[in-house]
């Protein structure tokens, strides 16, 4: 594991801690309402000993996912939520530290309990690549609208929950506090639902002006017409809409309830300033959605560029391992060998797997090395001297991945510029090295005086590959020492 994969899973690990902190901060926060940070962190403190066994498990739940069977990786979860948690609590039950009540306690092991069925079921969706899709089709807007709809259920059972409560409960007016009283809510529920309908109304009056404003006044006059139509259509649909909102919330019944909250009188400026400020404070998250889908498109147009550029290169490198491969054969049929139908057939299998494996993405390495071995076997037939062919490889899965027709141009190269011109004994030898994370890979040969400076297209072509297919994860280095070419590549498979 590189380091920078180490690091990853630091951080997916952290991820986890920080999520059962903060979610122990809201306990801590919403069960006692402290007054100091003494009290804070001693209830803090508290919590942490008894989410104990959701921070162990949840700083070893990437290792233990890579390591154990599914089996002992569910008796570990079951040991730590099902024993270790439950038993930690019983502890602070009875021994009541810094007299932490009862019910308090038992909030932190439900919560911890909770948010570890919540990561644990993202963790059994993630690893079997399934989404779920009704999730991934909800919008922003449509976000803001749960979201909205959650908050106005929020408040309204608060607000019903505040009834009859003289601490806020007055003839004047109803004050929201934080209560939750379930009785009040089943036993009103046309009291609560018109709550509901009544504080959804006032959050839609908002939304309706960030609606107008991601979907009209920014697309089609801020980014056509410029920034100062832009802020003056903002404030002539302001004009508009807010003495007419400001009269349709000021009829709510809710709003007398609440102790008048919006004026009788709808032409107030301070009704208007909080439009603006809505249109306003929500302009950097419009802004940046526009520019999101902006890059998106860019992004995608560059992925088409990509795909349109390598194809042009396989169409490039193909023709040139054609024309090699029928030379090797006319040169046979010529001296009318008997090796002719044995190369035929060893030619329609290489061109096979040009046309039909060369265009996948990716192919196991032992496909590509038996390729480029029946390649080398078919070049020598039409040798006359004989060539010192070395070829070493270390695979440690010959299932591994790899992109196919990259380690047949170096051989291509070799032979056609360093072997094939030789009047003498010739060498080219080969080293492979390939693991789950790192290709290697060297070609070495023997090459006569000035015939370097044609290389020709097939490294040209190599090189601009690499570039689309491993952007800053390949190396590619070629040296020429005492007739001796020797070109390296390496790559990032991780």
């Amino acid at each position: 594991m590189n380091e920078l994969t180490k690091r990853q899973d630091l951080l997916v690990r952290r991820l986890d801690i920080w999520l059962f902190g903060g979610m122990l901060i809201w306990v801590s926060i919403l069960e006692i309402r402290p007054e100091s940070w003494e009290a804070f962190l001693l209830h803090m403190g508290i919590s942490a000993v008894i989410a104990i066994p959701a921070f162990v498990f949840s700083w070893n739940r990437t290792k233990w996912l890579e390591e154990l069977t599914r089996r002992q990786y569910f008796l570990y979860w079951l040991l730590c939520y099902g024993v270790c948690l439950p038993l930690i609590t019983a502890l602070c039950i009875v021994v009541k530290p810094g007299g932490r009540p009862v019910a308090s306690v038992v909030t932190v092991a439900l919560c911890c309990i909770s948010l570890e069925l919540l990561l644990s079921a993202l963790v059994y969706y993630q690893q079997r690549g399934r989404h779920v899709r009704w999730v991934n089709k909800i919008s922003l807007d449509k976000a803001v609208l749960v979201s909205l709809l959650l908050i106005a259920v929020m408040l309204s059972a608060m607000a019903v929950s505040s009834l009859d409560d003289p601490r806020y409960h007055t003839e004047k007016q109803l004050l929201i506090g934080y209560e939750f009283d379930l009785y009040k809510i089943i036993t009103r529920p046309g009291v609560f639902l018109s709550f509901v309908a009544q504080f959804m109304f006032m959050y839609l009056c908002g939304y309706l002006l960030y609606y107008i404003n991601s979907r009209f006044l920014v697309t089609k006059v801020l980014k056509q017409r410029g920034i100062v139509l832009y802020v003056m259509s903002v404030f002539a649909a302001m004009a508009f809409l807010y003495p007419v909102l400001g009269q349709l919330l000021a009829l709510l019944p809710i709003n007398g309830l609440l102790g008048g909250i919006f004026s009788g009188n709808p032409f107030l400026l301070e009704n208007a300033f909080g439009g603006l400020a809505v249109i306003f404070l929500t302009l950097p998250v419009v802004l940046a959605l526009q520019w999101a889908k902006q890059n998106n498109r860019i992004v995608s147009l560059e992925k088409e560029k990509t795909r349109a550029e390598l194809d042009l290169l396989k169409q490039q490198l193909d023709p040139h391992f054609f024309f090699n491969t029928l030379n090797n054969l006319y040169a046979l049929s010529l001296q009318q060998s008997k090796q002719t139908p044995e190369s035929i057939l060893q030619l329609s299998e290489l061109m096979r797997y040009v046309i039909y494996k060369g265009n996948e993405a990716t192919v196991p390495v032992s496909e590509e090395i038996k390729y480029i071995t029946d390649y080398m076997q078919l070049q020598q037939i039409r040798l006359k001297m004989q060539l010192d062919l070395q070829f070493t490889r270390h695979i440690s899965n010959d299932n591994q991945a790899v992109t196919p027709m990259l380690l047949i141009v170096f051989i291509e190269n070799a032979f056609k510029h360093g072997i094939e011109p030789a009047d003498g004994p010739a060498f080219l030898h080969l080293h492979l090295e390939c693991t789950e994370r790192q290709l290697y890979f060297s070609c070495e040969n023997s090459f006569e005086p000035g015939a370097i400076g044609h290389a020709g297209i097939g490294l040209d072509n190599l090189q601009k590959r690499l570039a689309l297919l491993y952007p800053g994860r390949h190396v590619l280095k070629t040296a020429v020492k005492n007739h001796t070419f020797k070109a390296e590549m390496q790559l990032d498979l991780s």
